[in-house]
């Protein structure tokens, strides 16, 4: 272990080094996130970052405010203004050897950053009441920023694709997130400042994603797979053949036939006595004799010729989805493979791979019991080229079943999305580094649904890592508790959502500059992406008033702090209940539970004040209560401000 720690800080430190190499001349210029249009933080040093001729001075002015220093062996500088109260509409003008470059209509005020997974990510077009929101939405004092989609496996500089910080409208506020602009426009209507909000989030991913590798290195489950995506950061080919030997050992391990089969990634393999197919869905829908009811290993081929100036530009292999696990060679050279079915699989493929004339691709596949091989339409696989055009596959490949195969899973890379370690941090975050932040409004926990324990470790280690780039050790951070989904229980038992709410829930409670959004009530028994977002936007919002901005106020829902006996009974005591419990379509509380041992119950329960009651439930055997503990729970428990009673499991006294 100590090894393996020592090999990732080598690898970090080489990948630092890397960054900091001299580069030639560099153009006057400003860092992307500082478009037209940007909101900048109020009441802190307002830093700005971009380009210049190495080792020339540079003037940075906003507001009145003038800033001076020097762009360093890299043509790279950073400069800070003093901190500015909210205002604006200002010019900022950065000048250097005679040029300047400008941006207009910067505002200052607060600036939140938002980031998860699907349900952030999610646009206010496709949320419940979007027409109200629409017509509502012009307000020059709100604008948000989207930053691309895009994993790293180093820490970028610059954010990627088009940025642009957008004025709300009615024709922009659609592709905002929905979450961050109604926390965002219930905020800027209470105080009155220009509000911005930046926008990173990506449907599906683990939390691992977005902790940066210093951080995420620090656990030894972990360590291993930072060295890893380093290394394939500082030498792509390194990486993948390092993977390739990983990837290897595993088939090995659990395919007998996989030694053998070796030589079907070679270019120079005779596959001609294999069937052919036109790959369109599951391979037990297409008829080949053999698979209707096969769940294990298939092999695809197919060849396609370059000439020497397309080969020159390929860059990229697009394949659509995949069910489930892949492995993808081109020219016998591993590019890639993925582990989950709804990825399309578009695979960066290194200078010199592709050859001119014949080049041959090569796909195994592992299903994962449902269906198998390559899911996606014909037309939807490529060769990518440097200048954006493509080289369609041809839709007939060679097919040869493998080994029957059921109930395993291939280990996905560690840089491969939605599971990567650290490369949205990298590719997302890391950019904004210099940038302040009012606070952070975090919605993810559905793919780490099933670790919840895990989990403990990871969001307060999330947390401390952002504060610790941003320069800001007392950042506030909202974080949208899970909401409702799957299957409601029919009797007691075990949850992972419920799990993953109560790590959110400890998370919070352990650290003073932290805020919950309780959100049981707006979700979607049949839906992951419930579209009332309104109400979970609002509540992040009331959090923020308490966290951020120190309203004494409440700041989120009833949560409960003790269970104690009292006689036959058990009471559990509540705070902030907003001047009682209540409850609704009943006299009693729904979705308590009474536990002895692993063996819960569930148990009557009757609210009055700030204490919920549990008649004759204080038996000698129960040791734990328990509220809401389902993926989907039904709850008519709420405090007199209409927030709904926060999902606890406690010890009784």
């Amino acid at each position: 272990m100590m090894e393996t720690s020592r090999t990732a800080a080598r690898l970090l430190a080489l990948a630092a080094a890397c960054l900091s190499l001299p580069s030639h001349a560099a153009e006057l210029g400003l860092a992307r996130v500082f478009s037209d249009h940007a909101v900048l933080q109020r009441d802190q040093p307002l830093t700005v970052w971009g380009t210049a001729a190495a080792g020339r001075e540079v003037a940075v002015t906003l507001g009145g405010q003038t800033a001076t220093g020097r762009a360093d062996a890299r043509g790279k500088w950073r400069i800070a203004l003093p901190p500015q109260p909210a205002g604006g509409p200002y010019t900022l003008n950065v000048s250097s050897g005679g040029r300047t470059v400008s941006r207009s209509d910067i505002l200052i005020g607060d600036v939140y950053l938002c980031s998860g997974q699907s349900n952030m990510e999610f646009a206010v077009e496709n949320s419940t009441n979007a027409i109200g929101a629409t017509w509502g939405a012009q307000n020059n004092q709100l604008r948000y920023l989207n930053v691309q989609k895009t994993s790293a496996a180093m820490p970028q500089e610059e954010l990627a694709g088009k940025v642009a910080w957008t004025p709300l409208t009615a024709e922009s506020v659609g592709k905002a997130s929905a979450v961050c602009y109604y926390m965002a426009r219930s905020l800027q209507a209470s105080y009155q400042i220009p509000v911005g909000f930046i926008h990173a989030s990506w449907g599906g991913t683990t939390i691992q994603s977005w902790i940066g590798a210093e951080s995420l290195g620090t656990l030894p489950d972990y360590q291993g797979g930072v060295a890893a995506v380093a290394q394939y950061g500082t030498d792509r080919a390194a990486g993948m053949r390092a993977e390739e030997a990983r990837n290897d050992g595993w088939w090995d391990a659990h395919d007998p036939a996989a030694a053998a089969q070796r030589g079907w990634r070679a270019p120079d393999f005779d596959d001609a006595a294999w069937a052919s197919v036109t790959p369109s869905g599951s391979w037990k829908d297409s008829g080949l004799a053999g698979f209707k009811d096969f769940d294990g290993v298939a092999w695809y081929r197919t060849s396609v010729t370059l000439t020497a100036d397309q080969a020159r530009e390929a860059n990229q292999l697009h394949l659509g989805p995949v069910d489930t696990y892949d492995t993808t060679w081109v020219n016998g050279v591993r590019v890639g493979g993925s582990s989950t079915p709804w990825i399309w699989r578009d695979y960066d493929v290194p200078a010199g791979v592709f050859k001119p004339g014949r080049n041959v691709i090569a796909m195994r596949v592992l299903s994962g019991g449902q269906g198998g091989g390559m899911s996606g339409q014909p037309g939807n696989r490529s060769i990518g080229l440097a200048d954006g055009k493509h080289i369609a596959l041809p839709a007939v490949w060679k097919v040869q079943r493998g080994s029957a195969l059921k109930g395993l899973a291939v280990p996905p890379a560690p840089w491969d999305v939605p599971t990567s370690l650290t490369t949205l941090y990298n590719g997302m975050i890391a950019p904004l580094v210099g940038y302040k932040f009012k606070l952070a409004a975090w919605y993810q926990g559905e793919s780490n649904a099933g670790a919840a324990q895990e989990y403990r470790t990871l969001l307060p280690l999330l947390m401390r890592d952002w504060r610790q780039r941003f320069e800001q050790p007392a950042l506030p951070f909202m974080i949208a508790q899970l909401t409702a989904f799957g299957t409601p229980s029919k009797t007691p038992g075990q949850s992972g959502w419920a799990e993953l709410r109560a790590a959110q829930a400890a998370s919070v409670a352990g650290d003073a500059h932290a805020g919950l959004a309780v959100t049981l009530d707006v979700g979607d028994r049949f839906d992951i992406h419930p579209t009332q977002k309104t109400l979970v936007g609002e509540r992040l919002a009331r959090a923020a008033r308490a966290v951020a901005y120190g309203e004494k106020i409440a700041p989120g829902s009833p949560y409960a702090v003790s269970a104690q006996r009292s006689g036959d009974d058990i009471v559990v005591t509540f705070r902030d209940t907003g001047g009682g419990l209540t409850t609704y379509s009943s006299d009693r509380a729904i979705g308590f539970e009474v536990c002895a041992g692993t063996s819960c119950r569930y148990a009557d329960a009757r609210a009055a004040g700030d204490t919920v009651r549990l008649p004759g439930a204080a038996t000698a055997a129960v040791t734990r209560v328990r509220y809401a503990w389902s993926d989907a729970p039904f709850v008519n428990l709420f405090g007199g401000d209409d927030l709904p009673a926060a999902p606890f499991e406690l010890d009784v006294r």
